[in-house]
């Protein structure tokens, strides 16, 4: 793949396009000359096709969409400049490939869903850089998936197998995304202390080209910072799976509170060290076996329950009550994570059986196949679950969030009728506000209806 492939991160603020920016553009002067340069190495690369990843692409929970179109067009009419007018030819070819692919992997990627979109800014800001350049080329348009991190690693290694089925193509990747959007107070998205540590630790990374570091960056933290780029470029990272590379960070800035970092990768040929696919699958692996080892009747128990009924179809019986998990009844919630991202949660507040054992096997089953934002748990997925499992105490009435502590209690907020509940000690919920508010938005209740609190403690297994 030497001298066959180049990649590019690149942010995309439709500022930068003067029929847009009126001057406002010259704020972010660094960053249009870095796309400036980009779009000149690309013309100097001269490649056939462009391969596009797109945040603002149509993109599905469970599911890595593939525009197929034939032909592309878009224009920035949202953004007042409707003059401003692509029209692209599509690699077909290509496309057809990288579907087999999928097709042949039992990966969740195609032509599924809606087709014939328009062209989003997250692929013609870029383009519009690179069309003053160089023009003689087709494109591909991909989106990411609300999957976990690792799978769109997964995604990219198998983009750059389609590559490599195609000798003597000339390909370039350009993975579009901002960073995080809370830099600033006065920025349009606010301030939240995560964004410069997020940009701080992708433009470290970017430049050391150390890509298995993406995947220690914590869930909370990226979530926090309010990005959009994260999910693009870990596809752009699995498409240089095992290649040697040459990063250079062109630049990178925030004025506005958004970051925008531009970062080339020259293909140097293999280089099998940097088979960091394979290397974070086996840390996971290890991970999950010595909290295995280490699990508890609960958390045992619970994982026995989910495995059970996907491998079989049936409720999990017992013959005898388990060793160890209390005798009496209480409410359960069960949570499952995936590489760090939650997988589903399900639990009663109080009791709906007659012991813990049977909450916990009702629940778990509950969490894996009937949490309504998620997917149902597949096989695959088992062996990388992680479970934890929080047995409640009688929740209490109280009478104003001063009797909360996010650490210490849970909040169920009520309603006439309705309810909301959030557990405590919940990575990333600092405040009693924002953990009222959670659980307010959870039951459907408005901020200014006058419901009531109560507040609960557990004791979680994990």
């Amino acid at each position: 793949m030497n001298n066959l492939l180049a990649c590019y991160f690149v942010p995309h603020p439709p500022l930068i396009v003067p029929e847009i920016g009126h001057g406002q553009e010259q704020a972010i002067q660094k960053t249009i000359d870095a796309y400036k340069e980009v779009a000149r190495q690309i013309a100097a690369f001269a490649p056939d096709t462009i391969i596009f990843i797109s945040p603002h692409a149509t993109t599905y929970q469970d599911y890595y969409r593939i525009e197929k179109s034939k032909s592309c067009r878009g224009n920035f009419k949202d953004f007042q400049a409707p003059n401003v007018t692509f029209d692209v030819q599509q690699d077909v070819e290509f496309i057809n490939a990288l579907e087999r692919n999928t097709l042949n992997d039992s990966f969740p990627a195609g032509t599924k869903g809606v087709q014939n979109t328009p062209l989003d800014h997250g692929v013609m800001v870029p383009l519009y850089f690179i069309n003053a350049a160089y023009q003689n080329f087709k494109v591909v348009r991909l989106s990411y998936s609300g999957l976990p991190y690792p799978s769109q690693y997964e995604y990219g290694m198998i983009i750059q197998k389609t590559i490599a089925q195609t000798p003597g193509k000339r390909y370039v990747v350009v993975a579009s995304g901002d960073l995080s959007h809370m830099l600033k107070e006065d920025g349009p998205y606010g301030y939240a202390k995560e964004g410069p540590i997020f940009d701080k630790n992708v433009c470290e990374i970017l430049t050391s080209g150390n890509f298995i570091d993406l995947f220690s960056i914590d869930a909370v933290l990226i979530g926090k910072a309010g990005e959009c780029g994260f999910r693009s470029l870990l596809v752009m990272t699995g498409i240089l799976d095992g290649l040697a590379i040459t990063p250079t960070l062109l630049s990178y800035e925030g004025p506005f509170g958004v970051g925008y970092a531009l970062a080339s990768f020259k293909v140097d040929g293999k280089n099998e060290t940097r088979n960091f696919g394979e290397q974070w699958k086996a840390i996971s692996t290890a991970s999950i076996s010595r909290r295995r080892k280490n699990e508890d009747p609960y958390i045992a128990l619970a994982r026995r329950s989910l495995e059970h009924y996907v491998k079989t179809g049936t409720v999990l019986k017992l013959d005898k009550y388990p060793n160890g998990i209390a005798k009496e009844r209480a409410g359960v919630f069960v949570s499952l994570h995936s590489d760090g991202m939650l997988r589903g949660c399900i639990g009663t507040i109080l009791p709906t059986t007659d012991s813990i054992a049977e909450e916990i096997i009702r629940n778990a089953v509950a969490a894996g196949m009937e949490d309504p934002r998620f997917p149902s748990v597949e096989t695959h997925e088992l062996p990388n679950l992680v479970y934890s499992v929080d047995i409640l105490k009688t929740p209490e009435p109280i009478s104003s969030p001063s009797g909360l502590d996010v650490k210490k209690y849970g909040v169920i907020v009520k309603y006439r009728g309705r309810k909301g509940l959030l557990l405590p000690n919940i990575d990333g919920i600092d405040s009693v506000h924002e953990q009222i508010e959670i659980a307010r938005n959870k039951g459907g209740i408005k901020e200014d209806d006058p419901y009531t609190l109560e507040r609960f403690e557990v004791v979680r297994h994990e």
